[in-house]
């Protein structure tokens, strides 16, 4: 294959020695398989700005820190500038949330760093050595799913207590590592504290994984990690250690709890749909 420019420039700069193969391509970025120092790892390029639409990235913007008051004026004007800034502050936004999350314990890729726009991490590859399968791809018993569902729900716990929600957590954003699952894609992360759709965005992504996971253990589907979760996140009382229930019961004085429900299945509906295209671009992409 022919060696992309983006990381030409690192195997020039003695970062990487060499490209072995593309691992996988969307929308935001290409993923390739590198050596390293002796290391197979992966490197993330990220797609230019005029292969990718910033219309729908407005939502998860909203609350996030930029670097400077210049760029956050140009950014603000949607000057050349400032799209070069939105561009950068995007990919700086995932390389950041990687080492926030790994220093938290959180199960996400290792970073080795950030070089000329492109981020070399850790290839998470399954119990033979070969690159971890995405969790939409696997058939689990229903107590695989199970502990599956634990360990992603303490994921996504230990995130919101850094402030941060996935914004974007599928069975496509999961691999399945020899230890279990791992979260991966960061670029859409959103700040909990900061962000007016925060509620909505933790909510689809437990209610993502719980409809994905409830086709093995449909028990799942009963439960209310999301809920919980934010209940006790804007109370204050949300720790790493916090154990959770799954149980919630929601203040019928102040709301419909039948719309609620409804609410919550349609979007548990809506991610078995999206579910099912995702498969759908990972068959054309492979």
């Amino acid at each position: 294959m022919k060696t992309p420019q983006q990381l030409q420039v690192l195997i020039d700069d003695g970062v990487i020695d060499e490209v072995l193969r593309p691992l996988k391509s969307g929308k935001e970025a290409a993923v390739y398989v590198v050596r390293s120092g002796g290391e197979v790892r992966c490197a993330k390029v990220y797609k230019d700005m005029a292969q990718r639409s910033f219309q729908q990235r407005v939502q998860y913007q909203e609350g996030r820190k930029v670097r400077g008051s210049r760029e956050a004026r140009a950014i603000g004007k949607a000057s050349n500038y400032g799209r070069k800034q939105q561009e950068a502050a995007w990919k700086n936004t995932e390389v950041d949330a990687l080492y926030q999350l790994r220093d938290a314990g959180v199960r996400v890729p290792e970073p080795f760093g950030y070089f000329h726009g492109v981020l070399v991490m850790e290839l998470v590859t399954d119990a033979e050595g070969f690159s971890a399968a995405r969790l939409g791809e696997v058939e689990l018993s229903a107590e695989q799913a199970r502990e599956f569902h634990t360990v992603l729900v303490q994921q996504v716990k230990l995130m919101l207590c850094c402030g941060l929600i996935h914004g974007d957590l599928s069975p496509y954003n999961v691999l399945v590592g020899p230890d279990g699952p791992v979260v991966i894609d960061f670029p859409q992360v959103v700040s909990a504290g900061g962000n007016n759709a925060a509620r909505t965005m933790l909510l689809r992504d437990v209610n993502n994984l719980t409809a994905n996971l409830g086709r093995s253990a449909p028990e799942l589907l009963d439960t209310w990690y999301g809920e919980e979760m934010w209940e006790l996140f804007e109370a204050g009382d949300l720790l790493p250690d916090t154990v959770l229930t799954g149980l919630f019961t929601p203040d019928e004085r102040a709301v419909d709890l039948d719309s609620v429900r409804h609410a919550i299945n349609d979007a548990r509906e809506e991610a078995l749909i999206r579910q099912q295209g995702r498969e759908a671009a990972a068959e054309e992409d492979y």
